[in-house]
């Protein structure tokens, strides 16, 4: 089962558990990963992290000096960590809960009790995305692409931003909400918007179906990358005119086919 990918992989894993990291630990090391890092809280994960950067964070949810949102905003909130891929490992269901995680730019939210499979899909993703030099878009001309990035998270929008970047991506113009989103449509024509649902003032169903109705620009095409799991919202937004619909944390090869299909109509 062991991957030769995830062999240079330098793993740096936050569980207070030892039983719980023992598991873990095991099913990496089956895996292929050879350099893991195990620390029982986050302060001293941090102080590591400083010192010597790993490929990725693994961490719980519920540690004895932080929670895991405590943890990756703080990572966020430093320019040499602004990136480092980080894996949630939780039993917690509550999208209150889980919902910062998802803006944070997090790679993926493993639930427990969970298998290799699982495991090793989250690492394929760190591989894929952060390891593996960054690819463009085939086919489409992406250096004259005009991006509108509407989210209220400013982790998410960098995120994303970073994202459409390393494709090629030039123009990308942001609005923290769908309000300032309608005010800069009203003025500047964009080829691609890709939108949060939920968000203060303006949220990302009401944008939709103000540019599908009201806007000069009602053929644009329109992604929505939401952690959003309500089935009848979802529904709402596609009957609204929604050109594709992309889950929070997302994987940058999908949103990349995602984007080449939205704008390719």
């Amino acid at each position: 089962m062991a991957d030769s990918s995830f062999a240079g992989l330098r793993v740096l894993l936050v569980e207070p558990s030892a039983m719980q990291a023992e598991l873990i630990s095991r099913m990496l090391s089956q895996m292929g990963v050879e350099n893991l890092q195990h620390f029982k809280n986050a302060g001293d994960a941090l102080a590591e992290m400083g010192s010597r950067r790993p490929d990725v964070v693994i961490s719980s949810l519920y540690l004895p000096d932080m929670s895991g949102t405590d943890l990756v905003t703080a990572m966020r909130h430093d320019p040499t960590l602004e990136w480092l891929p980080f894996i949630l490992i939780s039993s917690e269901t509550r999208p209150q809960v889980l919902d910062p995680i998802r803006q944070s730019g997090a790679c993926c939210i493993i639930a427990k009790p969970f298998t290799p499979t699982q495991m090793a899909r989250a690492l394929t993703i760190v591989v894929e995305e952060i390891i593996t030099p960054p690819t463009q878009i085939d086919e489409v001309e992406v250096e004259n692409l005009h991006v509108l990035l509407v989210d209220d998270s400013l982790f998410s929008r960098r995120h994303t931003r970073r994202l459409l970047e390393d494709m090629g991506v030039e123009h990308v113009t942001e609005a923290e909400n769908g309000r300032q989103a309608v005010t800069i449509l009203a003025d500047a024509m964009v080829d691609l918007v890709i939108t949060d649902y939920n968000m203060p003032e303006m949220d990302g169903k009401a944008l939709i179906e103000y540019i599908r109705t009201k806007s000069w620009q009602t053929e644009v095409p329109i992604m929505m990358i939401t952690s959003e799991n309500d089935q009848g919202r979802l529904a709402a937004v596609e009957k609204a005119g929604v050109s594709a619909i992309c889950d929070k944390p997302f994987e940058a090869g999908g949103i990349r086919q995602v984007i080449v299909n939205a704008v390719r109509g």
